[in-house]
């Protein structure tokens, strides 16, 4: 059972990765970190934790312990980052319309 954190969620962005795709007009929400049942926090961005197996490694350490979802945040995950997760974000955003200068006519005198 996942337990929830308080989250830095600021108008639908988060901080987290340098350069990570903004999920502001998609209609994905960020979602706060969690607590995985292993006791790990997951989403936070610090990618340590006191109880992870990455940071009590050792030779009697299963990797497939981290398998599964509870261990991937659903919006704070560096496979944001991948051209094809950027691709699907932006396909969400509404189109935006041209930047204009409302009360300057650029157009006049040009024929």
């Amino acid at each position: 059972m996942k337990k929830k954190l308080d989250s830095p969620i600021i108008d639908d962005t988060q901080p987290h990765q340098i350069n990570a795709p903004s999920f502001k007009g998609t209609g994905i929400k960020p979602q706060a970190p969690f607590i995985n049942d292993y006791g790990v926090v997951i989403g936070d961005s610090k990618y340590a934790s006191e109880n992870s197996p990455l940071e009590n490694w050792s030779e009697d350490t299963d990797p497939e312990i981290m398998a599964g979802d509870e261990w991937i945040h659903p919006t704070n995950d560096i496979g944001w980052n991948s051209t094809e997760n950027r691709e699907l974000l932006e396909s969400k955003k509404a189109p935006q319309p041209p930047f204009m200068h409302p009360d300057k006519d650029v157009s006049n005198d040009t024929d």
